[in-house]
């Protein structure tokens, strides 16, 4: 009994912060839009200005969160490693992200179709 008890309680744990974290699909296209990041990677998020610059409709939500924050950190000054991105285009748009945001965005992004979605 003491067993499903905790594993109750420790599903009610996981179900409630996924909730926290759950990403405002509306607020995410808004930012995306706002902070201009259709001017390289296209309106839709997959057809962008470069060939160099990757698609972002249908990418994984959890790496496009990791992404923006690794550029951040890189804007930042923070010493390069596996968890810093340089780029000076990327670094000064990720810069002006909050946390809201790059949830937000990465939500919106993964929800969209593209040639990196799953398709069941």
């Amino acid at each position: 009994m003491k067993k499903l008890t905790l594993a109750v309680v420790g599903s009610l744990f996981v179900v409630a912060g996924t909730a926290a974290h759950a990403a405002d699909l509306a607020a995410g296209q808004a930012a995306f839009q706002k902070y201009t990041c259709a001017s390289c990677h296209g309106a839709d998020a997959k057809t962008p200005i470069m060939p160099a610059y990757p698609v972002l409709a249908g990418q994984h939500e959890d790496y496009i969160a990791h992404a923006l924050k690794a550029y951040k950190r890189g804007q930042s000054g923070a010493p390069a490693s596996a968890n810093v991105r340089k780029n000076a285009i990327m670094g000064a748009m990720a810069a002006q992200l909050s946390e809201a945001d790059v949830a937000n965005i990465a939500g919106w992004l993964s929800s969209l179709p593209g040639p990196l979605s799953v398709h069941k």
